[in-house]
């Protein structure tokens, strides 16, 4: 890798365009601010479930999971399951939760023990102890009695709600149980005979955004925008991709993010047709396009954000027309979301006006309708223009009920992210168009009324991007 062009980070002034400090952000003291989510939102999810599952008659098992070796002895930093996080905001490895909506103990929460010994070497653990007065849990017991605790708490109870198809081992063990307890049953008790997933149950309620985990998001987008609008200040020709994808990771940390939602993209030239790009690691070229597709969470709750900017500050002619025509069909499919308006309906509006322009530049062939049935413009343009967000970047929620698009609906979030990827390889297009790839993405909250773009204030039009890459030179001065 070339040498840093970038010097020391904290000499940069990294200006974000949504002050973290804003209206909509968490408040500053975050401890108490944690605590008091732990005892409200968290507990508000599993009191909503609560009621879902007692008129299905039946329980969940939530796992959170276990730390994964990243090589050898090593393990990656621990991501709870993001079912698990929603229910309870407990973000230690190897804990469960069992729902029982009729049981005197509706919420029972299987964790590690206090352990002085490990703690030393793993770092501090809640323990079961605390787990009832912090978490909001019924009760709260060490996880190494989960096995045998568990076929009495499912005594009684004929549907599980629970993710299978993630642990093999698990799996088996739990279906084992299952038919055990079939078999050895006396006196007509209930025992679980169906497993149910939880797509129909806390999928589609997670599908739903309340105020408080919009706050969350909105904290996310606010990092975020401060982080894409210090890597339009720092890069430069001869910086390497690296440099800008350190500079996101910094900016994301610093803050009190929980991390990246996702791999991070920055994909200088022809990187940018390869769609989920993560190498990150070859130099950027004057007169090339940079596209950084890149979001933070806050609490685990994702934003995704990509912006597409010339690595030299200034769009070329070319480079501006096509950045143009992605840009109208981004607005437009912000435009188009709506309570009523389908899911697909948004692609749709979308995709017309990509192709439309496409066709202006002589990149697809016309005429538009013709192009369209014949979707011609699915060698430049071969995603969808959407998907859900939330605690999962592509978050849980179908897009289809009883075989038709979905309508939105207040409190969905959703992504805008039209994009067009011409490979240096593309046949029958001019050479002047080769190489470039452009994607325009923003977060999108359905209201009762229309929507809110919640990254609206990350540099976008022409002008304002030019403006946010030229601040580098001042910065470097």
């Amino acid at each position: 890798m070339p040498q840093s062009r970038l010097g020391n980070p904290a000499q940069f002034q990294f200006r974000s365009t949504t002050p973290i400090s804003s209206n909509h952000d968490v408040p500053n003291d975050l401890p108490s601010f944690v605590h008091r989510m732990k005892e409200s939102m968290y507990q508000a999810h599993r009191e909503k479930l609560l009621e879902q599952l007692d008129i299905e008659d039946a329980a969940m098992i939530a796992w959170t999971g276990s730390a994964p070796i990243r090589n050898h002895d090593c393990e990656y930093r621990f991501r709870p399951d993001s079912d698990f996080w929603y229910l309870t905001g407990f973000d230690e490895p190897d804990a469960v939760l069992v729902l029982l909506p009729q049981a005197e103990l509706r919420s029972v929460l299987f964790l590690r023990e206090r352990n002085p010994k490990e703690e030393v070497w793993t770092g501090r653990r809640l323990g079961t102890q605390a787990a009832v007065e912090r978490l909001g849990v019924d009760a709260a017991f060490d996880i190494e009695e989960f096995w045998e605790r568990l076929p009495g708490l499912l005594t009684g109870v004929e549907r599980v709600v629970t993710a299978t198809g993630h642990d093999d081992a698990r799996d088996s063990k739990l279906f084992a149980l299952g038919a055990k307890l079939r078999r050895t049953v006396r006196d007509g008790a209930e025992v679980p005979l169906e497993w149910l997933e939880p797509q129909p149950f806390l999928h589609e309620q997670r599908l739903f955004k309340s105020a408080a985990e919009l706050e969350l998001m909105r904290r996310a987008v606010a990092i975020t925008a401060e982080a894409h609008g210090a890597a339009m200040q720092a890069t430069a020709p001869g910086v390497n991709e690296a440099e800008i994808d350190a500079l996101l990771e910094y900016t994301f940390r610093r803050r009190g993010s929980t991390g990246a939602a996702y791999n991070n993209i920055v994909a200088g030239g022809e990187n940018a047709c390869i769609l989920h790009y993560i190498e990150n690691r070859e130099p950027l070229k004057d007169g090339d396009l940079l596209l950084i597709d890149a979001g933070a969470e806050w609490d685990y709750y994702a934003s995704d954000v990509t912006r597409t900017f010339p690595v030299n500050g200034r769009f070329s002619a070319d480079q501006r027309a096509l950045y143009e025509v992605v840009l109208r069909a981004n607005r437009t499919g912000i435009e188009a979301c709506r309570p009523g308006v389908t899911f697909l309906a948004v692609h749709e509006a979308t995709t017309r006006v990509l192709t439309e322009g496409l066709i202006g530049l002589g990149i697809v062939e016309g005429p538009l309708d013709v192009a369209l049935e014949e979707k011609r413009y699915q060698p430049f343009f071969m995603h969808r223009t959407s998907h859900w967000l939330g605690l999962d970047v592509h978050d849980r929620g179908t897009y289809y009920s009883e075989g038709e698009s979905r309508e939105l609906r207040a409190g969905m979030v959703l992504t805008i992210e039209p994009g067009v990827y011409i490979a240096a390889a593309s046949e029958g297009v001019d050479e002047r168009w080769l190489g470039m790839g452009i994607r325009i993405e923003d977060d999108v909250l359905i209201t009762e009324t229309g929507h809110e773009v919640l990254t609206a204030n990350i540099p976008v039009s022409v002008r304002e991007v030019e403006a946010a890459c030229g601040a580098a030179e001042a910065v470097r001065s």
